[in-house]
Formats: C-alpha cells, structure tokens, sequence
C-alpha cells in the first residue's frame, strides 16, 4: 500500500489586472513559498484576503498547491 507524505503548501492568489486590446482579461499571479502545512482552508482564505487589501488589483482566484510524496 502506498504512503503518502505532505512535503509543502503553496498559496497562489489570481489577479484581475485589466483587460487587453480584445477586451480578453489579464491576469497576474502571486505564489507564497513556504505555508504551513497544517494551515486550514479558511485560515488560507483569510489570509489571501488580508493580502488583497494591499494590493490594486482585484482578487480572481486563490489556489492552494499542496506537495505530496508517494512511497511504496
């Protein structure tokens, strides 16, 4: 049976940065390195929020990317 072993958590904030010359939206990302492991899906959001308030573009989109180790 195979183990698997959370190695990291990154959280990745989307951006609404405008739209291009054929009304398409642009987007512009944001990765934080280096979140706790143990952190819930609410703590996450909030803090995603409390990041959006610093910044001028609109929040689109917040994506947790976790790293996980499989061994047999």
């Amino acid at each position: 049976m195979a183990v698997a072993s959370l190695e990291s958590t990154k959280l990745r904030l989307v951006f609404n940065a405008g739209v291009d010359d054929e009304g398409k939206p642009i987007l512009k990302s944001k990765t934080f390195n280096n979140v706790t492991k143990s952190a819930t899906t609410d703590q996450l959001f909030q803090a995603a929020q409390a990041i959006t308030v610093l910044c001028k573009d609109t929040l689109n989109k917040v994506e947790r990317n976790d790293s996980i180790d499989l061994q047999a």
